[in-house]
């Protein structure tokens, strides 16, 4: 039984994604908003802001809101529900998340909301809840949605027709979410009973560090080609071995840098890998503090998409650079593994030789479906970008693994088919940024190489929520019910992975493919609530068709390529 509530994860991330949209750059309203009206085709009934904030301060029904609920057939639990959610406030700084709303992306959100939320009259609603929710968000007790409705400008309706398709919508990604995961765990089900019997317990455990010392270093670079400064961070075993060193490179992710990855760096160095992690100025967490600050307008330069695959290959050039010196001539840069996070993932598949499809990304940003995608928001700026052919391929990448990429929308079938050497795909079920159902479920059959795997981890949700702050586990506890898995499972979920299949791609060291099969990730996983899967090459088709027909049966569009 798979430990997962997608509705209990979803339901907090969309209100914090609703208490963000604020804006300073419209003036404040100097009028309110009396009545909200609902619209349906030719009908229209409408509804007092002030009976919702008798219900919310004093839990009175007024008659026309009584009405609207036994309309509604709501039960008891679920209004009481509804005062809670007028109520309950976000602690939210409205300069940074006006900021936010200042770019492409808060642009694409409010746009969205705004197809529901009408100007009375039809229009989109999109500016003048920009400007509601900045004056509830100075509010001292925080921003609250009546707070944000006594604020709007002018009387606004909801579109229900609108309402009633995103709820369904909505539904639908639900249920595809539980599908897939379902459907991913059958399949590894299936795969373990087929995989050879072993006692895992009698072999090396690859979830435990190696027999290395580890130091670190940081490098200072200049790249003079495109005048860019980064720094980066080395991890090498403090006695390199005699023979070929193997090297694995690692991008971070949107927002952050290359000291969050210390784990990951660690534990392949303590098994004598040298192990590099460069900085991605622009979309790493000092373009983000420039961002809240004021010094930027964008949450990440656009140009990152360029640049970031760029940034590997110079530091692949720069190990080569100080091979001879730094490291006498050990290390092994023809045969170079390659690790990424969410937008570092989609660094790493570029660089594997995935190109980006523009046309196609386009007709995905348009779709209305995809607006439910978050990891769309990041994509889609992409096409601001010069049209033209970008190939990043470095022939020195031999093995590619991946954790919660970005990549659905920029990277198509055609796309992801160029990439010929082995890769490996985690995802977690949690994960708000890139949604599994979105991201990883569908990119991995696309894969057309044979050596292709995709790991499932339950309750992961992208990041690391202890590393970030101390309290945030249990301010999600205690507001949200949702539990989530330590950080030291998941740590050896992805950690048992990612050098097992280093060591296959780059070491050709056999004694590590068992660990490469469903029936490991199955032993992993005993005596623990939350769990990992893994399936293979073998069970590709399988999910293919699974996803071929969810889409048919919802009647989803997806853009055909050319």
């Amino acid at each position: 039984m798979i430990s997962f509530s997608f509705n209990t994860w979803f339901r907090p991330i969309t209100s914090v994604i609703f208490g963000t949209l604020t804006s300073l750059t419209l003036t404040l309203p100097t009028n309110a908003a009396e009545k909200i009206y609902f619209v349906y085709d030719s009908l229209i009934a409408s509804l007092p802001v002030s009976s919702l904030e008798v219900y919310a301060n004093e839990g009175k029904l007024t008659q026309q809101l009584s009405q609207y609920f036994d309309l509604a057939g709501t039960s008891e639990e679920e209004r009481q529900a509804f005062r809670e959610a007028l109520s309950t406030p976000v602690i939210i700084d409205p300069v940074d998340l006006s900021r936010l709303l200042n770019t492409d992306e808060g642009e694409r959100i409010l746009n969205y909301v705004g197809k529901v939320f009408n100007i009375h009259g039809g229009r989109n609603g999109k500016y003048i809840i920009r400007g509601a929710l900045v004056q509830a968000a100075f509010n001292p007790e925080g921003l609250t949605l009546i707070n944000f409705l006594n604020r709007l400008a002018t009387d606004v309706q909801i579109d229900i027709k609108k309402a009633l398709e995103l709820a369904e919508q909505i539904e639908i990604i639900v249920n595809g979410t539980y599908l897939f995961i379902e459907e991913v765990a059958k399949l590894a089900a299936i795969e373990a009973q087929q995989d050879p019997k072993i006692d895992f317990s009698q072999l090396t455990d690859p979830r435990q560090p190696g027999s290395f010392e580890v130091k670190k270093q940081r490098w200072n670079l200049f790249d003079k080609t495109r005048d860019r400064n980064f720094y980066l961070e080395v991890y090498q075993p403090e006695t390199l071995p005699d023979q070929s060193v193997p090297v694995v490179i690692i991008s971070h992710g949107l927002a952050s840098r290359p000291e969050d990855f210390s784990k990951w760096a660690n534990h392949l160095a303590s098994y004598g890998y040298v192990v590099a992690v460069p900085q991605h100025p622009g979309s790493d967490i000092q373009q983000t503090k420039d961002f809240l600050e004021g010094l930027s307008r964008q949450i990440f330069i656009r140009e990152e998409f360029i640049d970031r695959p760029l940034d590997i290959k110079y530091t692949i050039d720069e190990l080569e650079r100080r091979n001879q010196g730094w490291f006498s001539g050990k290390l092994d840069l023809n045969n170079v593994g390659v690790m990424g996070h969410s937008f570092g993932g989609y660094t790493m598949l570029a660089i594997a030789g995935a190109t980006p499809d523009f046309d196609r990304l386009e007709q995905i940003c348009n779709l209305e479906i995809g607006d439910l995608n978050t990891a769309l928001l990041l994509q889609c700026r992409a096409l601001k970008l010069e049209r033209k052919d970008y190939n990043f391929k470095d022939e020195r990448v031999k093995a590619l693994f991946v954790v919660n990429p970005v990549n659905s929308g920029i990277f198509g079938n055609k796309s992801l088919a160029k990439i010929d050497i082995p890769v490996f795909i985690a995802a977690g079920s949690y994960d708000p940024a890139t949604p599994f159902i979105f991201e990883q479920a569908v990119s991995y059959p696309r894969l057309e190489v044979s050596d292709k795997y995709l790991q499932l981890q339950e309750g992961q949700a992208h990041v690391d929520f202890s590393q970030l702050d101390a309290g945030i586990m249990d301010t999600l506890e205690k507001t949200t019910k949702l539990t989530l898995p330590s950080p030291q499972l998941l740590d050896s979920y992805t950690n048992s992975m990612m050098l097992s299949f280093f060591e296959v791609y780059l070491q050709n060291n056999s004694e590590y493919r068992p660990f490469l099969r469903s029936a490991y990730a199955e032993y992993l996983s005993e005596g623990q609530e939350f769990k990992t899967y893994l399936i293979t090459e073998k069970s590709a088709d399988r999910l293919s068709q699974s996803i071929e027909q969810f889409i048919r049966d919802n009647n989803i569009i997806i853009p055909e390529e050319n």
